[in-house]
């Protein structure tokens, strides 16, 4: 199986309002592309984070449901 860098994005809502954090207009516009690669590069630390924290819970292991 291939690793992942990021979560799956169904796997959970999205946070984002409906203004862009970046320029300060509305999202729904076309014009986000730039926007949105500078938010991806802000937040890879915080997705790498979120992806160790994954990885150590897997790595841990044990029964889910323990009687």
């Amino acid at each position: 199986m291939a690793e992942r860098i990021r979560p799956t994005m169904a796997s959970h809502r999205l946070d984002l309002p409906s203004t862009c954090d970046i320029c300060g207009k509305a999202r729904s516009t076309r014009r986000h592309q730039r926007c949105s690669q500078i938010r991806q590069q802000r937040k890879n630390a915080e997705w790498a984070t979120y992806m160790d924290n994954i990885k150590a819970k897997k790595a841990q292991g044990g029964r889910r449901y323990a009687r």
